[in-house]
């Protein structure tokens, strides 16, 4: 099980705490395959891009118009946390359902 995140977000700090065998990924300091990238949009769509943090309100309206998967590519930090990969499937968020 792989877990891209942020080694400071809460939510993130949560999701590695109550999971076992993860591997975590730090955003800040690595770069998100675009191959997960684009895996990660065919299972959740639009539910990549977290619209309620600050980096989202700090885009443009031009950059707001751009598809999900790439504003991810262009701005990590846009996506929502944590995204969470098992054998294949893709998730966002914590608490997973």
């Amino acid at each position: 099980m792989k877990l891209y995140g942020i080694k400071t977000c809460d939510t993130c700090r949560k999701a590695l705490k109550a999971l076992d065998d993860v591997e975590f990924m730090d955003l800040k300091k690595e770069t998100l395959p675009a191959e997960v990238i684009e895996a990660a949009f065919e299972q959740v769509g639009e539910a990549l891009v977290n619209k309620r943090g600050t980096t989202w309100r700090g885009l443009s309206d031009e950059d707001k118009a751009r598809e999900a998967i790439d504003l991810v590519e262009a701005y990590p930090m846009v996506m929502k946390r944590p995204l969470i990969e098992e054998d294949g499937r893709f998730t966002v968020g914590w608490p997973r359902d």
